[in-house]
């Protein structure tokens, strides 16, 4: 029986990651579903349909192999498909590690999306609380804008719209004693390989960079939030209740986004 919370990542070059990241799953008792998305033009395909072959009997485990779509556009196709059929949608990079906690991530993730439309990410003990770097969300949202991230990005970036979409919303949580931890270069825990040059080169910055701020001052986010807005609304019976922009969770309890009577 599949969870009611699928975590989709997007993976190149790093055949490694998947096994680190399935150990991490069961290091923290995740019951989440996850799915491995895979470029078949990868120098590493065979060694990712090794790894396929041998996760076969974990039920948790999927993977895809298609055209390569960069993160973003492999991240919507995923998450449009998957919103059919899940509850919630997270992302993770192949460089995130869940950690273990008193209670499992997962677990939080979806007391704290269980009161309705949402977005709720952990503390991946480089960005905090400034950006979402990992994420999950409901899946109406996905739904209802018809994507996970703005179709316009490549590869980064799409953490400042969810936070965007988060605050203008009045629905998202950090938590920061939910450990997502990021193993990047820009924490020292990861050397610079050919996908971090790549999605870092100067170029891809500038890209991603314009296309952010077209979408946030163009018009894109606006329309966006009105779409969330309603969503949001009709959650509550047809009324926008005001709340929180961001609710900040430091202690040791779990604590559930609720709906507001």
């Amino acid at each position: 029986m599949a969870d009611d919370l699928l975590v989709i990542i997007p993976t190149r070059g790093r055949p490694q990651a998947v096994p680190e990241i399935v150990r991490a799953w069961d290091d923290t008792a995740a019951t989440a579903d996850v799915l491995f998305c895979v470029d078949t033009d990868d120098s590493e395909l065979a060694a990712y349909k090794q790894h396929a072959a041998e996760m076969k009997g974990d039920r948790r485990v999927r993977f895809v192999f298609g055209k390569r779509r960069r993160l973003c556009g492999t991240l919507n196709q995923q998450a449009v498909k998957a919103a059919k059929s899940y509850r919630f949608l997270g992302f993770m990079g192949d460089d995130h590690r869940p950690r273990p906690a008193a209670m499992p991530w997962d677990a939080r993730v979806r007391e704290c999306l269980s009161g309705g439309p949402g977005i709720v990410y952990g503390n991946d003990l480089l960005m905090g609380e400034r950006m979402p770097t990992a994420v999950a969300m409901t899946s109406d949202i996905v739904s209802t804008l018809g994507y996970m991230a703005p179709p316009a990005l490549v590869h980064l970036c799409l953490d400042l719209c969810w936070l965007d979409w988060g605050k203008g919303m009045q629905r998202i949580t950090y938590l920061d004693d939910m450990v997502i931890e990021h193993l990047h270069p820009a924490a020292g825990k990861a050397e610079l390989d050919q996908g971090y040059e790549e999605a870092n080169s100067s170029e891809q910055v500038t890209t991603d960079s314009a296309a952010y701020y077209d979408y946030r001052d163009g018009g894109g986010l606006a329309a966006d939030l009105e779409k969330l807005r309603k969503l949001v609304a009709y959650s509550h019976g047809g009324a926008l209740t005001p709340g929180r922009v961001t609710a900040t969770n430091r202690s040791e309890t779990p604590e559930a986004v609720t709906k507001e009577a």
